[in-house]
């Protein structure tokens, strides 16, 4: 339910960007039009508009909600210690408007080619540690073994969260979301590499 919703708002943001980006292509057209017969179909993408895209900065296009119970055992004399904790977070993955390479985008025509860089974890800071609970403890604990749990709980949500399969639903978003901006810009035929 949770990931329906970000997915949700994710498209409306990125349906607000294309708007505005719109818009302001219109308003520039708008006023360098001038009176007279020209027909021209070559569609043009000016600096302008690719300074624009490339300002959006970084680009969410799949968040994962994740939790993880993480434990460690610290064997005693006559009693072993216990530490249990449940760590939530939720990660986000998408791409870095600012490494995309010179030629990124190419035109010709009704035809527009772009080059996206890799799908990339946009936050390393992901896990929520005022949701953090502790399920089970026993014992004396110091800063560095919850430290330790933490460390362990971060490595755990990065292993199931930044899968083959993530990354390929992370392209998909990205690639669908293109489409449509670029689509609204007027290009016919869109071509998304990533690389």
């Amino acid at each position: 339910m949770k990931r329906t919703t970000q997915l949700k708002i994710g498209a409306a943001i990125v349906a607000c960007i294309v708007v505005v980006i719109c818009s302001l292509w219109t308003c520039k057209a708008v006023e360098e039009t001038e009176v007279g017969i020209d027909v021209d179909n070559r569609i043009n993408i000016t600096p302008e508009q690719i300074e624009s895209i490339k300002a959006i900065g970084e680009w969410e296009f799949l968040s994962i909600a994740n939790e993880e119970l993480v434990d460690t055992i610290r064997k005693g004399i006559f009693t072993d210690d216990h530490l249990v904790r449940i760590y939530y977070g939720t990660v986000r993955l998408g791409i870095n408007m600012h490494q995309v390479e010179p030629g990124w985008i190419k035109t010709s025509g009704d035809s527009i080619s772009v080059t996206l860089p890799p799908i990339v974890l946009l936050s390393r800071d992901f896990i929520d540690e005022a949701r953090t609970k502790s399920f089970h403890e026993s014992g004396r604990w110091k800063p560095a073994d919850r430290e330790a749990l933490y460390q362990k709980a971060y490595r755990q949500m990065l292993k199931h969260c930044m899968t083959k399969e993530n990354i390929t639903l992370a392209r998909q978003n990205g690639e669908a979301q293109f489409q449509r901006m670029m689509k609204v810009m007027g290009f016919e035929h869109v071509t998304i590499r990533w690389k």
